[in-house]
């Protein structure tokens, strides 16, 4: 029992000498899924749906790096603002993400990488509307992008994307639905990585 514990003391010191640790900040270009509006009249039938137009939003976290020989191991822990415009409103969200990217290095400084990215929202809102809180605040999306590490410096384009719907509800005066907004994000994320 002793020997093993000591293996696992050895294996964890060896990962750590192995690792990077670093912070980063970027822009994502951001659109969520789909604004439907009700017929409040005619319950159930849509008298409108955008997709929205994506704008831009910003990113700032941290990473962990565990480097395989040509393999590697990156959780990040980022803190994401983003934002999608339907007509005249602007729909704001703020989300903790955590990715965990598996990456493999390509040739001189490229790798390319992908994983799942979990998300914690932390809010939202609907510019000149009454929005309910997402449905959960706890989601499961896709990361899988390019990075080029020269030196300290990483530079790096990810795609994200939600798995599954995760609605709020739009609200009039009186609280009644009368509409839905998916929250799912499709991104664009770019990305400049400084290892500590």
């Amino acid at each position: 029992m002793k020997n093993n514990l000591l293996c696992l003391v050895f294996l964890l010191a060896s990962a750590t000498c192995l690792a990077q640790f670093g912070v980063k900040a970027g822009l994502n270009f951001n659109s969520n899924g789909e604004f439907k509006l009700q017929d409040v009249i005619n319950a159930g039938e849509n008298i409108v749906e955008d997709s929205g137009d994506a704008k831009i939003g910003y990113h700032v976290g941290a990473y962990y790096e565990i480097n395989f020989s040509k393999l590697y191991l990156r959780p990040e822990i980022v803190y994401t603002k983003t934002k999608s415009e339907y007509g005249s409103s602007a729909y704001d969200m703020s989300k903790i993400d955590v990715p965990v990217l598996v990456g493999i290095d390509v040739i001189g400084p490229l790798s390319i990488f992908a994983g799942p990215a979990f998300q914690y929202t932390l809010d939202n809102d609907l510019e000149n509307n009454t929005i309910s809180d997402v449905r959960n605040d706890i989601t499961v999306g896709f990361n899988f992008g390019a990075a080029v590490k020269i030196g300290n410096i990483g530079l790096d384009v990810r795609y994200e994307r939600g798995f599954s719907e995760n609605e709020a509800n739009i609200l009039d005066s009186n609280n009644i639905q009368i509409g839905t907004l998916d929250s799912r994000p499709s991104q664009i994320i770019f990305s400049l990585s400084l290892r500590l």
